[in-house]
């Protein structure tokens, strides 16, 4: 045991002296704004902290319109519209879906209802009360039901499982009105995760949707958190389902950087190796989620979350030059992972901005350096 103590001590030692070593060679750290040696990202056509949106990952400006729109008016119809017009399988649905949702879960919370008060997110109520065969109507008020569960009840409790219960019924009623829309399915991956389906309950939900859009990227992506080791999974189970779908991804799929997500849901809380963000497997899943992006397509509305996740990656690995790369193409919107993780997405995907763009100019790079 006196061995063992020794050891966690020599390491300890070593990360203190290593991260001495660094600074004294000129790493990088944050200064205050305005100080003399403040990188400032704004050289760059960065927009500022406050002008961030943390709604989306990306731009989409039809679904900006149409949600200003409703929530002004409470009319749900121009939603409806939206949804109507947009492909079933895409990854764009799933993603107006989620934003419709969550419009109204947090018009709800603001604003939830009391004596002569209409409560937030009614629209969405006429919505299902007027409209109630409409496909798009049904699966936002899935989605809606397990944005609330996980919003307003812990997870295990009673209030959870009614409400997700609740929400699995919606899921079915989605899926009657649109048998070939993969939507019902993806929302009810949220639900099989909160109430524990059995694998075999989860691999029979999971075909639905291969046989309807086997390579959404969303759908992956809400997957990977049931195999997940902090859900009913491990970290092997997970690596291994992202490492088949990125075997498997066709040609221009961001499938192939499925295995980067899958290494930062396993990030270690504590991680006292210096290099562990330069080591093979990270590097590995790191090439793969930049091979994905260059393949795909340009206006693939996944793009924005794999490149905002490449980020945090880059950044925390210190391959400057990449990660301001990144930032010119999705710099103004934060709502991705990692940066919805904080009570501030703003504040922190701003951190690691500035953090890119010092490493960036302490290596001789400048705004007239950047391709764009």
């Amino acid at each position: 045991m006196e061995i063992l103590w020794v050891l966690m001590a020599l390491v300890m030692l070593g990360f203190v002296l290593l991260q001495i070593s660094r600074r004294r060679r000129g790493a990088v750290g944050l200064v205050e704004p305005g100080h003399p040696d403040a990188a400032d990202p704004a050289n760059y056509g960065f927009a500022r902290e406050e002008e961030l949106d943390i709604r989306m990952p990306g731009p989409d400006q039809d679904l900006l319109d149409v949600l200003d729109l409703v929530q002004r008016t409470q009319d749900y119809r121009g939603a409806q519209q939206l949804l109507a017009g947009t492909e079933a399988e895409g990854e764009r649905r799933w993603q107006r879906v989620q934003a419709f949702a969550g419009a109204a879960s947090l018009e709800l919370r603001q604003r939830p209802g009391g004596v002569g008060e209409t409560p937030g997110g009614q629209w969405l109520r006429v919505w299902r009360a007027e409209a109630p065969k409409d496909a798009g109507g049904a699966a936002v008020h899935a989605e809606f039901l397990v944005q609330q569960a996980w919003r307003t009840a812990t997870p295990g409790s009673d209030d959870f499982r009614i409400i997700m219960e609740e929400a699995k019924a919606a899921c079915g009623e989605a899926a009657l009105l649109a048998p070939g829309d993969p939507i019902p399915y993806i929302v009810e991956l949220s639900v099989a995760r909160g109430l524990g389906y059995s694998r075999e309950e989860f691999e029979q939900l999971w075909l639905k949707i291969l046989d309807r859009a086997p390579n959404h990227m969303g759908a992956h992506l809400a997957a990977l958190q049931y195999w997940c080791e902090k859900w009913h999974g491990s970290r092997q189970l997970a690596y291994s389902f992202a490492e088949a779908a990125a075997a498997r991804a066709p040609r221009g799929s961001l499938l192939a950087a499925m295995p980067l997500f899958a290494v930062f849901e396993h990030l270690p809380e504590v991680n006292l190796v210096s290099g562990f963000y330069q080591s093979e497997v990270v590097t590995k899943a790191v090439h793969g989620a930049l091979h994905a992006v260059h393949s795909a397509r340009p206006d693939d509305p996944m793009q924005a979350h794999v490149r905002h996740l490449l980020v945090f990656f880059l950044v925390r690995g210190e391959r400057w030059a990449e990660a301001m790369n990144q930032l010119t193409v999705i710099d103004g919107h934060v709502g991705a992972l990692p940066w919805t993780l904080s009570a501030d997405p703003a504040a922190e995907f701003a951190v690691y901005r500035a953090l890119a763009v010092a490493g960036y100019e302490a290596n001789g790079g400048s705004p007239a350096t950047l391709p764009h």
